[in-house]
């Protein structure tokens, strides 16, 4: 790959004061992972170790957190899902989420209260799947929007826990403007995993559900990251994680790269742009990175990142081939990671930049060298089986 392919800018914002910091503390990471812990399926996911990738790209230590065992969902968005519809009940009882376990809200007395509930939401998979498998459990109804370029296994995939689910002729952010006024239509709850003016309380109950995941990474691991690669759609998962992580790690926090595909990346637009406004990125949003196909910016997730992250990066489709194609194939001693499109966009983006010459310039502007500690978050595994083999067996994106 060339030089040229790759986007990537520091970040320029001057936003000192940012308004959901306390929403992503180390406090409120611990009651969310107490709450997950609560749940029978709950594991702690693996922090895959890559030793002997490390050795070979020159850095000290590669850790990849592998969501793709999370709820036997394949992905981590069911953490976000459950969390917020426990919120939604804790409002309905009139008490603390931190009272509520996943006995207290599958208890008949309150499953009773929720019967005639129907959540809806837009997804292009993971999410739809996460509000579906909650909703299941607790014996009542999902509503599941997707966009136009979903595939018919994560249709599948929503429709097989229950959900009346359906691939629409939008795009993602029409499609969840869709979902929206669909929701407005029969007086049901939207529990969106993205946020703008007017609709933040939902989306920040789904940020800090993602929060287990990195409060797992960091308990896991025995020396602090030096550095983070977050992916990013909205900015609703990469905010939470780079809220939390500066919270944790204040003056020693890690530098933090957001890295999106190159067809639906706001937020590298919105950085680059840095006028104080969101910016979108209209049209198809055509990338193998379905999970991250999204054109309009978080509200909160831009909040988070205005004022944390250090880069912001967009890359093409075969950035994330790469990253897939390695971590399916490891080198001797290093862990195996089954993942997805989106799951490898930040890890693919890694090696690139540490195994190209021509990307010497990246390497040195983020900082990387021989005493580097690498962390990155694998969000799925191959939620879309079948494009996982074409992209991995057959090589149907080529390498870089």
């Amino acid at each position: 790959m060339k030089r040229e392919d790759l986007k990537i800018i520091g970040n320029k914002t001057d936003n000192k004061n940012p308004k959901w910091t306390g929403a992503f503390s180390v406090s409120k990471g611990e009651e969310v992972l107490q709450f997950h812990q609560s749940f029978p399926e709950y594991e702690e996911t693996p922090l895959a170790n890559l030793p002997a990738l490390a050795q070979k790209l020159g850095v000290q230590e590669i850790r990849v957190k592998d969501e793709s065992y999370r709820f036997g969902l394949n992905a981590f968005k069911g953490l976000g899902g459950s969390y917020a519809i426990a919120n939604y009940i804790a409002d309905i009882l009139d008490v603390s989420i931190s009272e509520l376990s996943y006995e207290k809200i599958t208890a008949p007395e309150v499953t009773e209260k929720l019967k005639d509930i129907t959540f809806v939401t837009t997804t292009d998979g993971n999410h739809g799947r996460g509000i579906a498998w909650t909703a299941k459990k607790l014996g009542v109804k999902a509503k599941v929007f997707m966009p136009k370029v979903s595939t018919q296994e994560r249709l599948e995939n929503i429709r097989a826990l229950g959900a009346d689910a359906e691939i629409t002729t939008f795009n993602y952010d029409d499609a969840v403007r869709h979902a929206k006024s669909v929701a407005e239509e029969n007086g049901w709850p939207l529990m969106q995993d993205t946020a703008w003016e007017g609709y933040e309380e939902i989306p920040s109950w789904i940020m800090q559900g993602y929060l287990s995941m990195i409060v797992e990474s960091v308990n896991a691991l025995n020396t602090p990251p030096t550095h983070v690669f977050l992916q990013a759609g909205v900015g609703a998962m990469s905010g939470a994680v780079t809220g939390f992580l500066a919270n944790y790690y204040g003056d020693k926090k890690p530098i933090i790269t957001i890295v999106e595909p190159d067809k639906a990346d706001c937020i590298y637009c919105t950085a680059a742009a840095n006028d104080g406004e969101l910016h979108s990125v209209e049209g198809d949003l055509d990338t193998i990175m379905a999970g991250l196909a999204c054109g309009e910016p978080c509200t909160i997730g831009w909040d988070m990142l205005s004022a944390y992250a250090d880069f912001f990066v967009s890359i093409p489709d075969n950035i994330a081939a790469k990253g897939m194609r390695i971590l399916a194939n490891p080198l001797e001693g290093d862990d195996h990671v089954v993942s997805g499109e989106s799951g490898a966009a930040p890890f693919g983006f890694l090696c690139e930049v540490l195994g190209n010459p021509e990307m010497s310039d990246i390497k040195e502007m983020l900082g990387l060298d021989s005493h580097s500690r690498v962390l990155c978050i694998s969000t799925e595994g191959d939620t879309d089986k079948e494009s996982y083999r074409r992209i991995v067996w057959d090589g149907e994106y080529p390498s870089v």
